[in-house]
């Protein structure tokens, strides 16, 4: 077979990057380039202009140069095209190429970092060494400062796993799916405990550098921007309350950054076991927002799965945080100049900085609907659930059918629209 060149290995190690979504670069210690330990600058910065953003055809930001080390595995996971027994075209790159790629990519302004998984090839430490050496080229051999996302293999040796967060801001380690069940019918190569156990220990190496950087200024850092994981939705039977359980308690047990969550996407030459159809998008976008209301509103999971339908699943048509509010209507409507923050916080189209304005403005004086509506982007959702000096809305809370008033209105698309 002819040699491969670095454009074609890219094309195919790109684009089997794509179905991982857990590439942010928030909640990194900032580098700059300016100055050196040998006088010089170093190369890359994740601060300060000039930094290139790209989307995927999904509509994922991808300013990181995304890649696989490479797409051979020797797992055979269901839901995976890298699969080893998946018909796709193959190709790795040395380490070098890897980090030849990113310092070009980066010098033309493309990326701001790298995000690197990869396949399982020869054993699960051969790939960790591979990943860990990229990264230890760009840090220790180009002084490299822009931001380092490793995928971390959680078969590897735990010393691996911990070099690799010495020379990343971000290692991740993927749960892959929301029950153990799931992950023992569509990935038979995995272990729920030996995953769960490798991000526990990143967990404790994470404590100890943060209170050796406590005691010694100059004690190494390890993965600034902590820890994440994925999630696959879809491709089992799972519920949005198992979903939502399960990270609950990776954030509390692993002290996570994020759990990104992955609806599942149909592949080329898909096992039988796996759906048809993939489930859709806005499944993934209602998760996401639950999660953010178990990180920034005070909901508890038990809260979000309340707001579940009979099904287990969030509701399409409307958000978690009014699903929510239309299932406990006794609790509203609230007195925006007398309701406590965590009360105005679960008021539907009240967001963290709405409801920061709500209580400055209050001290000075009683606040009026023109004054909410001031803060909101619809007054009309807010409407129902609050009372002001001006404004009580008697039996609208109570109304039969203000789900339907409320929803997003569906359009119909023109189907000869330009």
């Amino acid at each position: 077979m002819a040699a491969q060149s670095i454009l074609q290995k890219l094309e195919i190690l790109a684009d089997a990057a794509k179905y991982d979504a857990s590439c942010a670069s928030s909640g990194t210690a900032k580098r700059n380039s300016m100055g050196g330990p040998n006088g010089r600058g170093g190369i890359g910065s994740t601060e300060g202009m000039g930094i290139c953003h790209a989307y995927a055809p999904d509509g994922r930001c991808i300013s990181l140069l995304k890649i696989l080390l490479t797409n051979h595995c020797v797992f055979d996971c269901h839901y995976c095209v890298n699969r080893k027994s998946s018909n796709v075209a193959r190709a790795r790159f040395t380490p070098q190429e890897v980090v030849d790629l990113t310092l070009a990519f980066y010098r033309r302004n493309y990326i701001e970092g790298l995000f690197l998984s990869s396949g399982i090839v020869k054993s699960s430490n051969h790939t960790m060494e591979q990943l860990v050496e990229v990264a230890r080229i760009l840090r220790e051999e180009h002084d490299f400062r822009g931001y380092i996302h490793l995928k971390t293999i959680p078969e590897a040796d735990a010393e691996m796993v911990h070099q690799a967060g010495l020379y990343a801001d971000r290692v991740s380690i993927n749960v892959e799916l929301p029950t153990d069940s799931g992950l023992t019918r569509l990935a038979p190569d995995k272990n729920a405990a030996q995953i769960e156990g490798a991000m526990g220990k990143v967990k404790a190496d994470l404590v100890e550098a943060k209170d050796a950087r406590k005691r010694f200024r100059h004690a190494p850092r390890f993965a600034p921007a902590g820890q994440s994981t994925q999630m696959i939705v879809g491709a089992d039977a799972a519920t949005d309350s198992d979903i939502v359980g399960k990270a609950s308690r990776l954030y509390d047990s692993f002290g996570l950054r994020r759990v990104y969550y992955s609806a599942f996407s149909p592949i080329p030459d898909a096992s039988a076991v796996l759906p048809l159809k993939r489930p859709p998008l806005i499944r993934e976008h209602r998760l996401y927002q639950s999660d953010w209301l178990m990180r920034f509103y005070g909901y508890k999971p038990a809260d979000v799965m309340q707001a579940t339908e009979p099904d287990g699943n969030l509701p399409l048509d409307i958000d978690p945080k009014l699903a929510w509010a239309l299932k406990f209507r006794g609790a509203f409507p609230v007195d925006v100049n007398r309701a406590s923050k965590e009360q105005l916080l679960r008021v539907p189209g009240l967001g963290v900085k709405a409801v920061g304005k709500i209580l400055a403005s209050r001290r000075h004086r009683a606040l009026r609907l023109d004054d909410v509506a001031r803060l909101t982007l619809s007054i009309t959702k807010v409407r129902p659930f609050i009372c002001t000096v001006d404004w009580r809305p008697v039996l609208l809370t109570d109304r039969a059918d203000l789900r339907s008033l409320l929803a997003p209105k569906t359009e119909q698309l023109e189907l000869f629209a330009a």
